[in-house]
């Protein structure tokens, strides 16, 4: 066996054969068009594969994302496409693979890293762990739009500048390109919705399904709360089923207003989340409370234990798992009732951190 390492070039199509013999064999499209920034020949330094006999039997892809956030950039490893032949399992190889590409993420100055499965015990063995908030809103019956006077359209030929344009616009986003929006437009099995005002500018869109996956959910949108509801009103008339959207804790407005509507609310976890450069995330939070006018901060690693407060009110964590969940939620400050009213004021001005992966830029 060989590897785990990139793919050269010319190994590029048998590596893309093992993908979509594994993880696509009922679709009619390559995996490649679902993935096509991260499962693309200018990403193939960030893939991982193990040959036996120059067989490709293990695969993993590592994309490397720039989060901005009101706070925080970030630098994250979104993992993906893991899979092992069949014949090849029970070996060790997944482990290797991924540990392979966490150590790539690292490298490449990663602060954490985060992927998508319920497979939650074998990735706990590897440091992750489930963490971040994500709620899912079903609009389970039809309800009056707020602004008629938008023009609705489900066509899917939309310019990729109009989308990016109003993706831009979110406090929390992955840093894009134009060109990289119409890549993701382009992809099989998407459903675009989209309202437009008067003066023929977008107003509000929502993209539903991305290939095999996300079929079924609303995982990319913005717009004005207005413009999304009114979209809303209008997918739920247009299914006649009941419609889920997938919205970030930090979108408080949005989530308001939906409660007002017949809806069912779930609230879950964004992924399971492994931080890698602990020095360098702390630094970054330092400086976000120093920007908050909080100079006391104390985030500090000793041993497998960390240290974490201000003005001398601080907390013992064991472990990186509390440190995750502390950093990136679902842990309520308030409710844990460790530190004292105004240090918990004073934390929960950063914490927990925004972090959000839309759905076009998961793997």
């Amino acid at each position: 066996m060989e590897g785990p390492r990139s793919p050269a070039e010319s190994e590029w199509p048998s590596v893309l054969k093992f993908l979509n013999q594994s993880l696509r064999s009922n679709a009619d499209w390559s995996i490649s068009a679902e993935y096509p920034t991260a499962l693309s020949t200018t990403n193939l330094h960030n893939m991982r594969i193990i040959t036996d006999q120059e067989q490709v039997i293990s695969h993993a892809v590592l994309k490397p994302l720039i989060i901005k956030s009101p706070h925080v950039i970030f630098k994250v490893g979104a993992i993906g496409s893991v899979v092992t032949n069949e014949m090849h399992r029970n070996q060790g190889l997944s482990t290797k693979i991924i540990e392979d590409c966490l150590s790539q993420a690292t490298k490449q100055q990663c602060d954490i890293a985060i992927l998508w499965t319920d497979l939650y015990d074998f990735y706990r063995r590897l440091g992750f762990e489930l963490a971040g908030s994500e709620v899912s809103v079903v609009v389970e019956e039809e309800f009056q739009a707020p602004d008629p006077t938008l023009k609705l359209s489900k066509d899917p030929k939309v310019a990729a500048q109009a989308i990016h344009r109003l993706y831009s616009t979110h406090t929390v986003n992955s840093v894009r390109t134009v060109e990289e929006t119409r890549k993701f437009l382009s992809i099989p099995q998407t459903q675009i919705y989209t309202a437009w005002d008067s003066s023929g500018q977008l107003a509000a869109y929502a993209v539903e399904g991305k290939g095999v996956d996300l079929g079924g959910y609303i995982h990319e949108w913005g717009g004005s709360v207005s413009g999304l509801l009114t979209l809303l009103s209008f997918i739920r008339r247009e299914k006649q089923k009941p419609v889920t959207i997938i919205i970030p804790l930090h979108a408080k407005n949005l989530i308001e207003r939906l409660r007002e509507k017949p809806v069912t609310y779930n609230q879950g976890y964004l992924g399971m989340i492994k931080i890698l450069n602990f020095d360098q995330l702390a630094a970054k939070i330092k400086r976000a409370f120093r920007a908050e006018g909080i100079a006391d901060i104390v985030l500090e690693k000793q041993g497998d234990k960390y240290f974490f407060g201000c003005n001398g009110d601080l907390a013992v964590l064991e472990g990186d798992s509390n440190l995750t969940h502390l950093l990136f939620g679902p842990i309520d400050l308030p409710a844990l009732e460790v530190f004292k009213p105004e240090t918990v004021e004073k934390l929960t001005k950063i914490l927990p951190l925004n972090l959000w992966v839309w759905g076009w830029d998961s793997i």
